[in-house]
Parts: structure tokens; C-alpha cells; sequence
């Protein structure tokens, strides 16, 4: 199992969890495997993720290494966060 931790604008999504747990071997099979409404706000419609949502597995954010091929192992934990705009 592969847990994902959620920031506080997305639990709802998740029926109010902090972290919720998916099967899969890469990022994109856990987010496959999520709620429909918690995997909408995290990947668009061509299944990508969406820009403002940073994922994160082992403090390396996914988009420097193989985006959602990311191979993940049993007991990993990702860790997603909105992008955070200032003016």
C-alpha cells in the first residue's frame, strides 16, 4: 500500500482524511486507484497532473523524476501540495 498524504483543501474530497492509502507500482496507478472526485483535482483530463499540484515521494518532487511512471514500493508515501501563488 502506498499512502498520500492530503493537504486540508483537498480532504474533503477524501471524506475528511489526512492521508488515504492506494495500491499501485507507479504514482499514476495509486492516483488510478483514488476516489474520482480526489483524482480530478489531482490530474486533469487528459490524465496529467494539474498544474498547481505538486506530488512529492521521498522529497523529490515527481515532476524531476518520471512524473506519474514514478515507480513507487510498498510503504512509500506521497506527499501532495497545492502550488502556492504570491503577489
Amino acid at each position: 500500500m502506498i499512502a498520500v498524504r492530503l493537504p486540508t483543501v483537498l480532504r474533503p474530497f477524501a471524506g475528511g482524511a489526512e492521508r488515504v492509502e492506494a495500491d499501485g507500482s507507479t504514482v499514476g496507478e495509486v492516483f488510478a486507484a483514488l476516489q474520482p472526485a480526489l483524482r480530478r483535482r489531482l490530474t486533469d483530463e487528459q490524465g496529467a497532473v494539474r498544474r498547481h499540484v505538486n506530488v512529492y515521494l521521498r522529497d523529490e518532487n515527481i515532476r524531476d523524476l518520471n512524473g506519474l511512471g514514478t515507480q513507487v514500493r510498498d510503504g512509500d508515501e506521497l506527499l501532495i501540495l497545492p502550488s502556492v501563488a504570491g503577489g
